[in-house]
């Protein structure tokens, strides 16, 4: 079973995922990617570019380079961290744009700070794929401006959003869908996670298993903050883990609650959010993992399995993952998300990986089966949004957008891939 997932899903990864990015997405007029394919497969050239769709990209591309070196994957990966650096980088001010438009000229000067973790995790990625010292010296700086910017010193945490100068704003929504709560379970996901990967990119330099192209990055980080990079990064590592643990985590429920005013005050009424129950139950584990810390591993462990286990509530007999649901209100959402799936295959994969729990494998092992017979377009490339809960396919959704990226499936396959299981 194992090994026909690996090899499957590599297929998936090459010649479905990665090969349509490289191939429908590269805007070679006005460079970077394009920033819009709808449900119906048309290009929408002039389509606003995202920060987070191009750090996205930047990712994929990095990490299949990293685990599988072919160089036409380099190409691509730096041909996005040149467009990112190039556009999405605010000169003045520092941090990322929201948004440039089809040219590339800033557009949503806002400053998002899941925006700001993403910019971050594709660049540490990249760093681990080539150890290229610009990209460690902006991830560094990104860093930096979460922590400025973002942390509140008073009651712990990160904040959702500012203007593009730093100061405070009014609406700090990711997005129309999200209510407007200064703090999120999503953001704090995505802080964890490039925390997560530029510490392990860190120690990965100081072991030599990465070489830096630039070694005076981590010296003038040393002579603005009088620490390590890896000390620094890893302190506030430390400290997520624990935000995740003393007050995203419902301890009665085991699920993790979505919004919060400053002080920590649930907001928004009782929300499960099933995909990212399961999401969060693999990369809070990883983050323990990669932190290196036995006390902290061992607390961690057992919430990690809570949480995977209390992700079963939004399993259906197939082994897909509806969305979410409203406890209030009773109204769920069992749209079957390209993205849910596969966290959920993922975040099963590593119950199995690390506990032996062979049910985990099996349910890992039916949502791969369901996102193969019905979420993959096996004829134009990539994947459809979603599923609706009556097995019709949404084709109203983007194929590629400002949210729609190759970055959960990508992810998912190379998760598969690199572990040893």
């Amino acid at each position: 079973m194992i090994q026909t997932m690996k090899r499957e899903m590599q297929n998936v990864l090459e010649q479905n995922i990665l090969h349509f990015w490289m191939t429908e997405m590269v805007d070679r007029e006005n460079g970077g990617f394009y920033g819009r394919i709808d449900g119906q497969g048309q290009l929408h050239p002039k389509a606003e570019k995202g920060a987070i769709l191009n750090a996205r990209i930047l990712w994929s591309f990095s990490a299949a380079y990293r685990v599988l070196r072919k160089p036409e994957y380099l190409e691509m990966a730096t041909y996005a961290k040149d467009y990112f650096l190039g556009h999405f980088i605010d000169s003045e001010y520092g941090g990322v744009y929201w948004t440039v438009d089809y040219k590339g000229q800033p557009q949503n000067t806002r400053k998002q700070f899941y925006a700001i973790g993403f910019a971050l995790y594709g660049l540490s990625e990249y760093v681990r794929a080539t150890g290229d010292g610009e990209a460690l010296d902006c991830a560094l700086q990104l860093f930096d401006c979460i922590e400025e910017h973002a942390l509140d010193l008073l009651y712990n945490g990160y904040i959702e959003a500012t203007a593009r100068d730093w100061q405070p704003i009014a609406d700090m929504r990711l997005s129309p869908l999200d209510a407007n709560f200064p703090k999120s379970q999503n953001t704090h996901l995505h802080i964890i996670e490039p925390y997560t990967n530029l510490y392990r990119a860190l120690c990965e330099i100081e072991s030599g298993k990465v070489s830096l192209t630039d070694s005076d990055c981590l010296p003038r980080f040393k002579a603005r903050h009088g620490s390590t990079a890896a000390t620094r990064v890893r302190s506030q590592l430390r400290n997520l883990i624990a935000i995740f643990t003393d007050h995203i985590l419902n301890p009665e429920t085991h699920h993790l609650d979505l919004f919060f005013e400053m002080d920590w005050t649930r907001g928004a009424g009782h929300l499960e959010s099933y995909g990212h129950d399961i999401e969060c139950s693999w990369l809070m584990h990883e983050a323990a993992l990669v932190l290196g810390d036995k006390e902290v591993l061992a607390q961690m462990e057992p919430i990690v399995q809570m949480v995977a286990k209390a992700s079963e509530k939004g399993l259906r007999p197939d082994g897909s993952m509806i969305h979410e649901a409203n406890l209030d209100t009773g109204h769920v959402d069992d749209d079957l998300h390209w993205w849910v799936q596969a966290e959920n295959v993922v975040g099963w994969i590593n119950i199995y990986h690390h506990f032996g729990d062979q049910s985990a494998l099996e349910k890992a092992w039916r949502c791969w089966g369901y996102i193969k017979d019905n979420l993959i377009d096996r004829e134009h490339g990539e994947w459809y949004w979603s599923r609706r809960s009556d097995g019709s396919l949404n084709l109203v959704d983007d194929k590629a957008g400002f949210w729609k990226c190759p970055y959960h499936n990508s992810r998912m396959c190379l998760e598969v891939i690199e572990r040893e299981l």
